[in-house]
């Protein structure tokens, strides 16, 4: 009896249709005369999938008694007892009540898989062990109940039930997941488009690693070395020169030819460190595929056909892009060349374009060769132990053990040969075997203290004791070297990563960049010095270090970037390996500056723009919102003290009421303008403390009707850090906008809710709302959106609610209401110490 098959329907979020799926698929095999039975389903109320159960075989639940109440639970018994092909158990995070046969319902299916039972099961991303951390910053929730990851990589199948997030929450609106008295609790926390685009995503790659890995684990067990040709991959071979640039563009051209074309640029360098390419001309072709949208590699090898034909069967490339070799005609004699060894090698799978370009027989610079650079002191020691130890070890053998014997002297001659080699190098090492033959041909090979030797046996000893020496000397140099060459490009690798990482993380601090360079390569100063044009003077655009020098030919190394900018360091001569490294700092260097030139424009730009809107949006409201209430205030003091009418009490009373309103609403003008001055010059100076959110949002309903606003405020919310002045102004703000648009009747409602490490405050209203491209708009000062009429105020309400949050360290941001409206979401920092409370959400959410 061999083990079940177990499938797995995954999605993101409840209600995005798993069970329904489940249900489908069971149908399907049903009609095909698979004997199936529904071992455990939950359907949660919903009308549309309990329909789906009709028609399948149930498994009667396992009822069971806990604290006085009773569970119901999968019968695995009875599931074995029963012995279908296929049986659909729902849930599979699911924890059992205690008292069940295991503790958790993915060991329940194990069982079922151990007895031969093929098992249709559903879970959720939010449930797999190893997103947990993951999915609580995301949504805030801390999933109780999870399942091994380990478990669903193993299933058979896994199919991704997919749907969008607008999908999903139109599905929950419409009372198809949840009931209603449920919907606006889960929209508004758990179920919020970032919350379930985020989730989504999770989904989504997750479930395409498990399918890069059935497809590896395939092309592996079938011993597949071919290209798959499911989309166009292009390999650009980069040797460093000029050319590449053309290659690189050409291999875009081919890729943008096919859907998902895709271009990988490599260069690949000798595992010796050996190369000619430019450290400048690379960084320029890699700037060049990135922006062509591919991608730039960096790949060792001693072989570059070989080499790049793995690289490319690697990755699963389709067509190889190669420039016409620079090498003269008289160099093929040696080999046929990188192009034609990879045309003739690379087989049926692998398209190979040899592409012309201006650089072609013009010849390669020979590769500089590169020392192990030991140091002064180590050369000189290396030379002493070589010259001064074979001289002072003859004196002591021939005047202490005269008769020790030729080949234990030439053994111990032999150990300052590699005592030199580790210490100088290969010269002070072949100097100590020639100096070291001559000494045992004088001192120990008869006849004695003459450079003569009788006996042919001596001749062919220190012939051998030559040969050795200068063997060993050999690969004791080349060891050095290697080990030099590999410290020196781990170094370098660690270096490029930074830089790397610098640009993905979008770091712009040129400061920190050449602090960087100038520890690197322990400079004195490092500046970056600029100028418009060949005749005008250098100008310093950044420097760090002492001695900074203002011009590039004083510098002890410059490096040119560019026509009209260069780097210039101080402190040392550096040796021309270095300069690769130094031309990627140069060119990041670069890239920068001209960003931060950039954003700083913008910013100007920007300020420009919105101080000359605010002086326009000021003086139109000055000309008319202010004067509006004055204009009323002005009648009705005029009538008041006219002596040609004699007015009542109740007119007189009328008139009043009339110059307070209007005093009221110039007196809220006024305090938004000062408000919105106060934040345009940072002036406002929050003082944060603990505080009771139900305190202070009541105090903020002072200026709406009584019966306007309901208020849900739990006792139980965790203390928020905020300044009490500031927050109330910013809700009565809210809640003055929200009471102002909703529609005659219908309250505003307000309620909080604590979430992870943030309190919630949500202000919701049935009015007109705002569409999707202006609620950012609504938040703007003097925006007043869909055309209010005149009098409804000049639009700062929003504005100054929204610096006073920020102000506060939280923030505010609008969401659509479900069943139409607008939302104000108002998140706030819980104070340290406070715990958070998490929120109350329908069970299938967390479950």
């Amino acid at each position: 009896m061999g083990r079940g098959k177990l499938r797995i329907y995954l999605g993101a979020a409840p209600g995005v249709g798993k069970t329904y799926a489940m249900l489908s698929e069971a149908h399907r095999r049903v009609e095909r005369g698979t004997d199936c039975v529904v071992g455990f389903v939950e359907h949660h109320s919903r009308p549309r999938t309990e329909v789906m159960l009709h028609g399948l075989e149930l498994i009667e639940r396992r009822e069971l008694e806990y604290r006085g109440s009773t569970f119901t639970e999968m019968d695995v018994d009875a599931i074995l007892a029963r012995r279908p092909a296929v049986a659909l158990v729902d849930e599979l995070a699911h924890t059992n009540v205690p008292g069940s046969r295991n503790a958790k319902r993915w060991q329940d299916v194990e069982e079922l898989l151990q007895a031969g039972i093929d098992v249709v099961s559903t879970v959720n991303i939010q449930h797999l062990e190893s997103l947990g951390d993951v999915v609580e910053t995301i949504t805030g929730v801390r999933q109780r109940e999870t399942v091994p990851d380990e478990v669903a990589r193993r299933a058979d199948q896994i199919e991704l039930v997919d749907m969008s997030p607008q999908a999903l929450r139109r599905r929950m609106a419409h009372g198809n997941v949840y009931k209603p008295d449920k919907v606006d609790a889960a929209l508004s926390n758990y179920f919020r488009p970032g919350n379930l685009t985020a989730l989504r995503e999770l989904a989504l790659l997750w479930v395409a690693d498990r399918v890069d890995e059935y497809l590896q684990e395939y092309r592996g067990e079938h011993n597949i070395r071919s290209t798959w040709q499911a989309r166009e991959r292009i390999v650009v071979g980069l040797t460093g020169g000029p050319e590449g640039r053309t290659l690189i563009r050409r291999a875009a051209r081919l890729a943008e030819k096919g859907a998902g074309g895709e271009v990988l640029a490599v260069y690949i360098a000798a595992s010796d460190g050996l190369t000619s390419a430019s450290p400048k001309e690379l960084a320029l072709q890699r700037t060049l595929v990135e922006d062509l949208g591919g991608t730039f590699h960096h790949v060792i090898g001693d072989d570059v056909s070989d080499a790049l034909l793995e690289f490319a069967r690697g990755c699963n490339a389709t067509q190889i892009v190669l420039g016409v070799s620079r090498r003269r005609s008289w160099q093929y004699a040696f080999s046929p060349g990188v192009s034609a060894t990879v045309a003739r090698e690379s087989g049926p799978d692998l398209d190979v374009h040899i592409v012309t370009h201006d650089e072609a027989a013009k010849g390669r610079g020979l590769p500089v060769a590169r020392g192990a650079r030991l140091g002064r002191s180590r050369i000189i020691w290396g030379w002493l132990t070589g010259i001064a130890g074979p001289a002072l070890l003859a004196v002591l053998l021939s005047q202490l053990v005269p008769e020790l014997g030729l080949a234990n002297d030439m053994l111990l001659f032999l150990t300052f040969t590699v005592a030199a080699a580790l210490l100088g190098g290969l010269l002070p090492a072949l100097a100590s075997a020639a100096f070291g033959s001559l000494l045992l041909n004088y001192y120990f090979t008869p006849p004695l203290h003459e450079f003569t030797i009788s006996d042919p046996k001596n001749i062919v000893a220190i012939a051998i004791f030559v040969g050795v020496a200068v063997s060993v000397a050999s690969v004791v140099d080349l060891a050095a070297r290697r080990t030099h060459q590999a410290a020196r490009l781990r170094a370098e690798s660690e270096i490029l990563s930074f830089l790397a990482g610098s640009v993905l993380r979008g770091e712009d601090s040129l400061g920190a960049l050449l602090e960087r360079l100038r520890e690197t390569f322990a400079m004195q100063s490092v500046a970056l010095l600029e100028r418009s044009s060949e005749v005008d003077p250098w100008t310093t655009a950044a420097s760090v270090g002492t001695g900074t020098v203002v011009r590039p030919e004083d510098a002890d190394v410059d490096l040119p970037i560019g026509d009209n900018m260069a780097l210039a360091l101080t402190g040392r001569v550096l040796p021309a390996e270095d300069r690769r490294v130094l031309g990627a700092f140069a060119a990041q260097a670069a890239v920068v500056l001209d960003r931060q030139r950039l954003v700083d424009e913008a910013e100007k730009s920007r300020e420009l723009a919105e101080a000359n809107r605010i002086r326009t949006a000021l003086l139109a409201a000055v000309s008319h919102d202010l004067r509006t209430p004055l204009a009323g205030i002005k009648a009705s003091v005029t009538s008041l003290r006219s002596d040609d009418v004699e007015w009542s009490e109740d007119d007189k009373a009328e008139l009043l009421e009339g110059i307070e309103d209007g005093a009221d609403r110039l007196a809220a003008l006024i305090g938004n303008l000062l408000d919105m001055s106060r934040l345009n010059t940072g002036t406002v100076v929050p003082l944060i403390r603990e505080t009771d959110l139900d305190e202070v949002v009541p105090m903020a309903l002072g200026g709406v009707p009584e019966d306007s606003v309901d208020l849900d405020i739990p006792e139980t919310l965790p203390m928020v850090a905020v300044d009490r002045g500031l927050l109330e102004r910013a809700v009565a703000n809210i809640v003055e906008n929200a009471v102002k648009y909703s529609p005659h009747g219908e309250s505003v409602n307000v309620s909080a809710s604590a979430l992870g490490s943030r309190v919630e405050l949500r202000v919701v209203d049935r009015g007109p709302g705002v569409p999707d491209e202006a609620k950012d708009r609504i938040f703007e000062p003097f925006q007043r959106h869909g055309d209010a009429p005149r009098g409804a105020g000049v639009g700062l309400g929003l504005a100054v609610a929204r610096g006073f949050t920020e102000a506060i360290g939280g923030t505010l941001a609008a969401e659509d209401t479900p069943g139409g409206g607008l939302t104000m979401v108002l998140t706030l920092p819980i104070a340290e110490g406070s715990h958070p409370v998490s929120p109350e959400l329908p069970t299938s959410a967390v479950t």
